[in-house]
Parts: structure tokens; C-alpha cells; sequence
């Protein structure tokens, strides 16, 4: 249980708050950079409070700026790319990515105006087919984390993405929670099958004997030992990370048995109440393999639904059966109210993190998981488990019940490893 006190700290993250303040020293993905190809200049984004817009300049560079034009506040999202930066549709007031006014069209000739007026502009690079966007100050800019999925090359990469409206810290919270994966991912799963006449068992509703939460330099690593393992296994030994302070990495399998995978879910804060989910996967191709080229070439978006066309929470996908539980807890969720027992170890310690990294930003040094020489981020490798327990059914089996079902790529991922004979450790993963 927190005090009200307690929870604002952690779960508010506008301009001047103090968890703001620790998250604009972080980088965020806020898309992917196919979608400013072709035709596509502009592109709205919401983040940490601020509303902003994307955008290209016609030489291809990558700026980020406030959306509201400081002329008259109309939306530079509608705005036209010039050679250095966007013109506003309005009144064609033109600014450069640093957010400089570089013209004024219809003021006097001579007028020195322009260099009187800003808009704020924040710093915009690519790693992963992914664009990452950072608000804090300048001269506390990290390097972009290289994590390893990120920088893997020949990878098959898919990016789905959902507004959850709610705060972050209740989705981030989720991610130290594993017994819920035997009860919503599994025994849930099971009754709706259940009530649908379509009797199912799933290999994720395993009892957990043992749970365990570790700090490691880039966060906490959890582990599970499920009712018939060995605490030789790998959900015991090595386990999965929380990368601080908000990446989920599932990834699994292991490249000697052709089943290898990254995989992470990302939670974007928006603002306080709304929360950008993106799952980011990057799946390694058989070593046999004859991938056709537009599956390597460029990251792939989809979104995925938590509702159904009647309104209601789709509760037979993994990834819906999460956001339904994060969205019911309400906008904010109320830890004063909550009841918090031996299983939530993990939870009080993410908590008890998260107060310790705000205030190492307010007295002026590097939170956890921040980057400054380029020989420590050449690649960031991430402890996994080669062999999961959960989800053993298969990758076809496991695929369609989570988020990536509404890839337009997914059958053509699992074609790729059918045709291959997939290894007896299959693609898995948890939430």
C-alpha cells in the first residue's frame, strides 16, 4: 500500500514533476521510420505530457517539435517540409528542427521578427527501424540504447502498437507480476474457451512453485519455477529483464536449434492517464531460410485491438487480457487501497527503484540503464531464456494468441520456421 503522496510520485509524469523529470532522461520510441516514407511528411505524437509532431524535411532529416505553431496555434501535423525544415499551413511560417524561425513570408522584408520567436524542439534518431525521441535537457542526453534486438541484423521485425487509457505504471507493473500468467493468460483463458463449448488446456496455466526477483545493472530479472521443473531450468536460472524503467524483454530460444527471438513491449507514457503500448519483435530467420526481401527491409506496424466490435474486452488474446486488467484498475490505480501480498515481492521492488532513480535525477546524476560512451552501447545483450516453459504448444499456436495475431506478416513468420522443422525448444515467450 502507498500513501496518496507516494503514488503521485510514481505515476505522474508531466513537465516538472519529479517521475517526469527521471523519464525525460530516458529516450522513448514513438515510431517506426516507415512511417515517414513516401508521401508521409508528418506525424502527430503524445508524449510525456506534450504535444508534439514528427516530421522530414525534404532532405530527409528527422525533426521534432511542439505541434501548435507559435504564430496563431494552428497544427504544424498539416504543415508543408522544406529544404530545412516544415512551414506552417497557416501562414507559412517556417521552422528549423532546433525549432528556430527561419521565415516569416508575410512580414516586412527587413524584419527582424523571426529571430524573437521559437517553438520548443527536442532530439529525434533512428536505431531499429524504430524512431526515439528525447525531452530532456540537452546537456543530460544519453546515447540511444543499443539493446540488442534492436541492432540485430537480417531480423524479420514487427511493431504493434495501442493507446491504453491509463497511467504507465500500472501496465509496468504488470511485468512484475508473474503468477497473473497462470490465471489470466491461463485458467481465463481456459473458462472462456470453457463457456464457448471449445474445451481447452494451455501449457501457461502451470503452477508457479517458486518466484524470484533479482536487480542487475539494467534493472530486475524475475524467475519462475513451474509445478514439474527443475531448478536447472531456465525460467529459474536465468529468467527474464525488466529494463528500467519501462521495457518488458520476452525474448526467447536459442540460435543452435533455429529458434531464436527478441521480443519487448515498450510502455510510452503519453501523459498521466494514457499510455502508448508497442511490442517490438524481431524474429532471427532460420539459417536455411529464403526470406523474401520485404520482410527484411523494414519494420512492420499493426494495431492491435482490446475490443471487440460490441465494445467488449477481448479475453481469448494474451496481450487484451493484459490491457482489460490495466484499464479496470481505472485511470490512475489507488494504492492506497490495495492489499499487497507475498506474491507482489517483485512490485514493491520495482517501486522501491523507481523512488531511488528520482531521486538520483534530482540530485543531479545518471538513473539506471543511461549510456555515455559509445564502447558500452555498442550492444546491449539481455539475459533470456533459451527454453520456456510457457506457451510449448508451438510458434503458429503461440502467435495467434497474443498480439502479433493481428500482423499482417504472422503467417508468413510461421511458414518460415514450419517449412524449417521447428527445433524441440519452440518460439515462446510470457507476459
Amino acid at each position: 500500500m502507498l500513501t496518496a503522496e507516494q503514488n503521485e510520485l510514481l505515476t505522474r509524469i508531466g513537465p516538472g514533476t519529479p517521475c517526469g523529470e527521471l523519464m525525460r532522461r530516458y529516450w522513448h520510441p514513438i515510431a517506426a521510420a516507415s512511417e515517414l516514407t513516401g508521401t508521409k511528411w508528418n506525424k502527430r505524437v503524445r508524449l510525456l505530457g506534450e504535444d508534439l509532431v514528427l516530421f522530414k524535411d525534404r532532405e530527409g532529416r528527422l525533426g521534432l517539435i511542439t505541434e501548435s505553431c507559435p504564430h496563431r496555434r494552428a497544427s504544424l501535423a498539416f504543415g508543408i517540409p522544406t529544404k530545412e525544415g516544415i512551414r506552417c499551413p497557416y501562414h507559412g511560417w517556417e521552422f528549423a528542427r532546433s525549432g528556430e524561425c527561419l521565415a516569416q513570408p508575410n512580414e516586412p522584408e527587413k524584419s527582424q521578427f523571426r529571430h524573437k520567436v521559437k517553438t520548443p524542439a527536442y532530439a529525434v534518431e533512428e536505431v531499429g527501424g524504430v524512431i526515439w525521441a528525447y525531452l530532456g535537457p540537452a546537456e543530460s542526453k544519453p546515447l540511444v540504447p543499443r539493446i540488442d534486438g534492436f541492432v540485430r541484423e537480417g531480423t524479420i521485425r514487427m511493431l504493434g502498437r495501442c493507446v491504453v487509457p491509463c497511467n504507465w505504471l500500472q501496465i509496468m507493473e504488470n511485468s512484475l507480476d508473474p503468477v497473473h500468467t497462470e490465471w489470466l493468460h491461463g485458467h481465463t483463458y481456459e473458462f472462456i474457451k470453457e463457456q464457448k463449448g471449445q474445451a481447452q488446456k494451455v501449457a501457461i496455466s502451470s503452477h508457479h512453485e517458486k518466484i524470484a526477483f533479482r536487480e542487475f545493472a539494467h534493472g530486475i530479472t524475475k524467475h519462475r519455477l513451474l509445478t514439474g521443473q527443475s531448478e536447472d531450468c531456465d525460467d529459474w536460472k536465468v529468467g527474464h529483464p525488466i529494463v528500467f524503467p519501462n521495457i518488458l524483454s520476452v525474448g526467447a530460444g536459442d540460435e543452435r536449434v533455429d529458434s531464436r527471438y527478441y521480443a519487448f513491449q515498450i510502455r510510452v507514457p503519453m501523459d498521466d492517464t494514457h499510455t502508448m503500448h508497442l511490442w517490438y519483435t524481431a524474429y532471427v530467420p532460420p539459417k536455411a531460410a529464403k526470406v523474401p526481401e520485404h520482410l527484411l527491409d523494414k519494420v512492420v506496424t499493426y494495431d492491435v485491438p482490446y475490443q471487440d466490435k460490441n465494445g467488449d474486452y477481448i479475453l481469448d488474446n494474451v496481450d487484451a487480457q493484459d490491457i482489460m486488467a490495466w484499464i479496470t484498475q481505472g485511470p490512475i490505480a489507488d494504492r492506497t487501497i490495495e492489499n499487497l501480498g507475498a506474491s507482489d515481492n517483485g512490485i514493491a521492488l520495482y517501486r522501491r527503484i523507481l523512488r531511488r532513480e528520482i531521486k538520483k535525477v534530482e540530485e543531479g546524476k545518471d538513473p539506471m540503464f543511461t549510456f555515455r560512451k559509445a564502447a558500452d552501447n555498442m550492444c546491449i545483450d539481455l539475459p533470456n531464456e533459451g527454453d520456456k516453459h510457457h506457451n510449448a504448444e508451438g510458434i503458429r499456436s503461440w502467435m495467434m494468441r497474443i498480439h502479433a495475431a493481428h500482423s499482417p506478416i504472422t503467417d508468413e513468420v510461421c511458414k518460415i520456421y514450419e517449412t524449417h522443422k521447428p527445433a524441440p525448444r519452440p518460439l515462446r515467450a510470457v507476459s
